[in-house]
C-alpha cells in the first residue's frame, strides 16, 4: 500500500493523510493550535464552547471515534493539557505510518487502539467520558454501524452526567441521510444542533455537517459568532429552525442502516 501521509509543499514538516486522491486530514506536528479544514475548526469551536469550559481542576476525558494523522487529540492535547484522550482507528498501518512519521508528543495523554469505532465503545464503562467525537469514514463515506440507534445507544451508556457528542458526516441537499442520523440522536440527546457552510445547506454542493447532541445547553450564541469570523462560517440550526429541516425523518437502526451517500453522486448508499 503506497504512503497514506503526504508531506505538504508549500508548509515544512506538515503533512496531508491521503485517501486516493482526497485529502481526508492535515497536521502540522509542530503547530497544533493551526488547523486547516473548515469542519476541524468548527469541531474545535465546538469543545471550546461546551466541555473545554469546564474547571480546570476536572480532568477531562475525550474519545475520538477515527483518528488519521491525529489532527483534533493534537489540538485538545495543547488546548487543555492532561486531557485522557482515546481514539479508536482500526487502520493499525495509517496508524504506524503516523507514528514513524509524525509521532505524538512524549505524556501527551492520546492513547490510541487499533480497533474499529463500534467495538471500541463497547469495551468502555458506563459514565466515562465528557465528550465523543465521531469523525470516522471507510474511503469516502461514514460507515452505517456509526449511525445506528443502538450505537447511539451505547454512546449515551459512556457519557458522562453532563457529556456530549460530535458528529462529522457528510451528505447533499435535501439530506435524507444526515436527517436520519439527527432524528436518532434527538430521541437521545436533550439539545441537538447541526451546522454546515450556506452553500452546503442550499444544495449547491455536496459537505460536510456536523451534527452536535448534548445533555447540556450549549453556548450556541458563542458557536455562532466565532463561527462566522472564519472564512467559511456555518449556518447553525436549533429549536424549531431544526424541527422543520428533519421534519418526518426516522432514525436509523441495526436493522436498516446505512453507509453516508458516495460523493461522486452514485446511489450505491441505497444499497
Amino acid at each position: 500500500m503506497p504512503d497514506r501521509l503526504v508531506p505538504d509543499d508549500a508548509v515544512a514538516g506538515a503533512f496531508h493523510v491521503k485517501f486516493g486522491h482526497t485529502s481526508q486530514s492535515w497536521v502540522d506536528p509542530s503547530r497544533p493550535d493551526v488547523l486547516l479544514f473548515e469542519y476541524v475548526n468548527h469541531v474545535a469551536i465546538v469543545l471550546e464552547h461546551t466541555v473545554l469550559n469546564a474547571s480546570q481542576e476536572r480532568r477531562l476525558r475525550i474519545i475520538h471515534i477515527g483518528g488519521a494523522g491525529m489532527t483534533m487529540p493534537r489540538w485538545v492535547a495543547w488546548r487543555r493539557p492532561e486531557t485522557a484522550q482515546i481514539v479508536c482507528e482500526p487502520d493499525a498501518e495509517l496508524t504506524e505510518e503516523v507514528r514513524r512519521k509524525i509521532p505524538l508528543p512524549a505524556r501527551s495523554g492520546i492513547k490510541v487502539r487499533d480497533i474499529d469505532g463500534r467495538a471500541g465503545v463497547t469495551a468502555m464503562p458506563a459514565g466515562y467520558a465528557e465528550a465523543v467525537v465521531v469523525d470516522a469514514f471507510d474511503g469516502a463515506r461514514v460507515p452505517a454501524e456509526l449511525v445506528s440507534g443502538e450505537f447511539m445507544d451505547d454512546l449515551q451508556r459512556i457519557g458522562r452526567e453532563e457529556s456530549m457528542v460530535v458528529f462529522n458526516v457528510t451528505d447533499r441537499a435535501p439530506f435524507p441521510w444526515a436527517k436520519r442520523v439527527v432524528a436518532g440522536m434527538r430521541e437521545r440527546w436533550r439539545h441537538v444542533i447541526v451546522g454546515a457552510e450556506a452553500p452546503v445547506h442550499k444544495g449547491k454542493r455536496f459537505g460536510n455537517l456536523l451534527l452536535v447532541g448534548s445533555r447540556f445547553k450549549p453556548d450556541l450564541a458563542a458557536i455562532r459568532r466565532d463561527s462566522m469570523r472564519l472564512p467559511f462560517g456555518y449556518r447553525w440550526l436549533d429549536g424549531a429552525e431544526l424541527d422543520g429541516w428533519c421534519a418526518g425523518a426516522e432514525p436509523f437502526t441495526d436493522a436498516d442502516t446505512r453507509h453516508s451517500p458516495d460523493p461522486s453522486g452514485s446511489k450505491l448508499w441505497f444499497s
